[in-house]
C-alpha cells in the first residue's frame, strides 16, 4: 500500500512554477506509477484544508548520457500540476517560497 508520501516525491521550484502560483497551480514531482486520482488524494491528505480541482500530469523520458564508451540513461520522472479550487486555502510551503522570490 502506497502512502501519500510515496506518491508525492518533492515540489518543483522553477520560474514557471512560481508564475503559476498566482493562479493556484502547484507543481510536484510524483511517482512514475501514480495516477491522477492517487495524486489528488495524496495532496488533500498531506496539506489540510486544500481542495484539488484538477491534476495534469506529464512524463519525461530519461536522456541518454555517455561517460567514455559507456552509456546509460538519467532517471525518468513524472510531474503533476495541481490546480486548487477557488475556495481552497493555498499551500503554505509554496506561499513562503513565493514571498522570498518577490523580494
Amino acid at each position: 500500500m502506497k502512502t501519500a508520501y510515496d506518491i508525492i516525491i518533492k515540489p518543483v521550484l522553477t520560474e514557471k512554477s512560481y508564475a503559476d502560483m498566482a493562479e493556484k497551480k502547484y507543481t510536484f514531482q510524483v511517482a512514475v506509477g501514480a495516477n491522477k486520482t492517487e495524486i489528488k488524494q495524496a495532496i488533500e491528505s498531506i496539506f489540510e484544508g486544500v481542495k484539488v480541482q484538477s491534476v495534469n500530469t506529464m512524463r519525461t523520458i530519461g536522456k541518454i548520457k555517455r561517460q567514455g564508451r559507456f552509456s546509460g540513461r538519467t532517471p525518468e520522472i513524472k510531474k503533476a500540476i495541481v490546480t486548487l479550487k477557488p475556495d481552497s486555502k493555498p499551500i503554505p510551503f509554496f506561499e513562503g517560497m513565493a514571498e522570498e522570490a518577490d523580494a
